[in-house]
């Protein structure tokens, strides 16, 4: 089923600035909570909802991508999500010391202490970022690729134990007097950064926290008309995080190869072609290099330096969209600086012809009609 627009979801305009969308939120959160609509399916859903639509809209980054590619810039792919979707329970609970103020706890004291103050919080591993290099054909349409990266991982033989700091809560109370009276807070546990566990035995050549490093291969599915410099997110697929928490994500930066004859415009593809003048002023049939193959394109006779033919659907398509660039083919005329007696001359009865003169050339007002266009 497709997902919903992030802005109809939290009732914003897209113009909505930071603290409006944090507002909107607020009051979705507070609607659809789960204390407050016990055992209401429907509800719960609207709540992971409106939570993954904020945790996109809140980051000016992820908000810059949705905004261009709308859920293809942030949303799902073959082994995780690129961006916001799959977020857990854990995960929106973790938001609210950023909505609510203070820890998850005074959410849950909102709505009469319902036990999630006193969660524990899911330790999530260190995201890996890689560059993966594309072809233009790779980019055109879209390519399945097998990588191999190193990754942290459990170590066999490794157990983890109650953290005696927490008792397993994840999270320590403090009271503290102040002129109004005690006042108790809720932190982090410092023992086990709100993991509720700590090492119990460390499987020997494993790190502080009972990991390893270990070569991991999958494979990833890239979505056609991706741009150099974007950045795709595979959720799971990143370093283990200590005390058996959620696994970071793997962050994979698209870099383009450069084509050894073509250049990328946004979606279009550009290819300058020199010609002779001869073959400007006859015409002639060429061949041109297109991302996918050759293709035969006809210079008609008379065409001038400058002129600009396009072949439609050769470029390449919105990663969210259903248009396709064009590949554009600018023609320049080549003259050369040195000719041999015998050319001398010839050009010499033309220089003076109707037809070569310059004089005549001023005329042509189409001639100049077209140069705007080329410029």
């Amino acid at each position: 089923m497709a997902k919903r627009d992030y802005y109809d979801i939290l009732e914003v305009s897209k113009n909505a600035s930071e603290e409006e969308i944090k507002k909107a939120y607020r009051k979705m959160a507070i609607k659809y909570h789960p204390d407050k609509n016990p055992g209401d399916k429907a509800s719960e859903e609207k709540f992971k909802e409106a939570a993954e639509a904020y945790e996109v809209l809140s980051n000016a980054e992820k908000k810059q991508r949705y905004d261009q590619y709308g859920h293809a810039g942030v949303g799902g792919a073959s082994g995780g999500g690129y961006g916001g979707g799959g977020m857990n329970m854990d995960d929106i609970f973790s938001q609210f010391g950023d909505i609510f103020g203070g820890g998850g706890g005074g959410f849950g004291d909102f709505f009469g202490n319902s036990g999630r103050g006193g969660r524990t919080r899911t330790a999530v591993g260190s995201n890996i970022r890689i560059k993966l290099k594309l072809s233009f054909a790779d980019i055109k349409n879209g390519v399945e690729k097998k990588i191999k990266y190193k990754k942290l991982v459990l170590a066999k033989g490794t157990t983890y134990k109650e953290c005696t700091a927490c008792k397993g809560r994840g999270q320590v109370n403090r009271v503290t007097q102040t002129f109004l009276g005690q006042m108790q807070t809720v932190s982090t546990c410092p023992s086990c950064q709100g993991s509720g566990k700590m090492i119990a035995n460390r499987a020997p050549g494993s790190n502080e926290n009972g990991l390893v490093h270990e070569e991991i291969e999958t494979t990833i599915k890239i979505p056609a008309g991706v741009q150099e410099g974007m950045q795709l997110s595979l959720s799971g697929k990143g370093n283990a995080a200590p005390g058996g928490g959620v696994d970071g994500d793997l962050l994979i930066l698209i870099e383009e190869e450069p084509h050894p004859e073509l250049e990328r415009q946004d979606n279009h593809v550009i290819y300058n072609l020199v010609i002779g003048i001869a073959d400007a002023i006859l015409g002639v049939q060429v061949e041109v290099p297109t991302i996918e193959g050759k293709a035969k394109i006809t210079i008609e006779p008379g065409t001038q330096s400058g002129k600009v033919l396009r072949l439609r659907g050769k470029g390449f398509p919105e990663i969210n969209g259903y248009q396709t660039g064009d590949q554009l083919i600018k023609v320049h005329i080549w003259i050369p600086k040195k000719i041999n007696s015998e050319e001398t001359e010839m050009l010499k009865k033309l220089q003076n012809s109707e037809n070569f003169s310059s004089k005549n050339a001023k005329k042509d007002k189409g001639f100049f009609d077209k140069m705007k266009d080329w410029f």
